[in-house]
């Protein structure tokens, strides 16, 4: 399918696997230890890569569906995440609360060049839920986005989805292991550059993804922020989509939004050079404004953001 075509008549529900955060953003300068600062904006938003990406893919016209580990129930941050993604139209009947643990909270420091520096809490044991049966979580799915760290409670999911023919696309932004299921329990591995060069134990993007793709039949790229994105065409050689020039003010979720249109264009059948560039222009986007996901563009602000710089953009 052609992006200019827009989206499909029936969306594809795409199942976004991770960890919801309540994040708490501060625009100011990183302080140095022991030392004060005065932020100039404050602002209480949802987030996590899977929330980030749902809300993305929500943006662009597809169904998106959330499904993770929650803290209890009666938690303040819960019941403020299950608001805010009613909101935006995204299904959250398969996140799972576990009594007496804590939904992971982030306080992040956004800079004057738009840069984000990030401390997180996770409660450790959120990583022993069960998902929901995998006749029901794969009902009616177009395809799995997770992030790599989910691996302990979803990859047999993942390899499930896998033999069914479902895509599984996996943001890939800690190290993995080189035996990891999720190396193979996917269609599509889109790292982050420094979890690439670690997995690999390689300093150079091209010869990392070279060197994983020995071990896996699935799609393999790297993100590079502004130096754009690294990736294997099916004859097994290096192909770069650069990034969009923009004026950056906030990359909070930007990953998180190329991740959920990537995901988004793959159901839609879209050729992987053009999946790509569609993911970088939302990304792109959603950089010039502050908000973190909550930035994330609309469909037709992508579509007219491409045919503006269809000579001038990325091959």
């Amino acid at each position: 399918m052609n992006f200019q075509d827009g989206a499909p008549k029936v969306p594809p529900r795409i199942l976004c696997i991770g960890l919801p955060v309540r994040d708490l953003t501060f625009r100011v300068n990183v302080p140095a230890r022991g030392s004060k600062e005065h932020a100039t904006h404050f602002a209480e938003i949802c987030g996590g890569n899977a929330l980030n990406a749902a809300i993305g893919i929500a943006r662009l016209g597809g169904r998106a569906s959330i499904c993770g580990p929650m803290g209890d129930s009666r938690e303040t941050s819960s019941r403020y995440i299950f608001d805010k993604m009613a909101e935006e139209g995204i299904d959250t009947n398969h996140l799972i609360h576990m009594p007496d643990l804590v939904t992971p909270i982030s306080a992040i420091m956004i800079d004057e060049t738009g840069e984000r520096s990030i401390v997180t809490f996770r409660d450790p044991d959120l990583w022993k839920v069960k998902l929901p049966p995998t006749e029901l979580l794969l009902e009616d799915c177009a395809a799995i986005l997770t992030e790599s760290r989910c691996a302990p409670f979803c990859t047999e999911l993942c390899a499930e989805a896998v033999r069914r023919g479902i895509p599984v696309v996996v943001d890939v932004d800690r190290a993995m292991s080189m035996r990891e299921g999720l190396l193979t329990a996917s269609s599509h591995l889109v790292f982050s550059s420094e979890p690439l060069q670690e997995t690999a134990d390689v300093t150079d993007d091209g010869q990392a993804l070279h060197k994983l793709a020995k071990l896996t039949p699935s799609f393999l790229a790297g993100t590079r922020g502004p130096r754009g994105t690294i990736w294997l065409n099916e004859q097994g050689e290096l192909e770069e989509t650069a990034a969009f020039p923009v004026h950056t003010v906030d990359t909070l979720g930007a990953g998180d939004v190329f991740h959920g249109a990537f995901a988004l264009a793959v159901t839609e059948g879209q050729e992987l050079r053009q999946a790509l560039r569609f993911a970088s222009a939302a990304a792109a986007l959603k950089c010039t404004r502050h908000g973190g996901a909550y930035a994330a563009p609309q469909r037709a602000e992508v579509e007219a953001f491409l045919s503006q710089h269809a000579e001038a953009g990325p091959a």
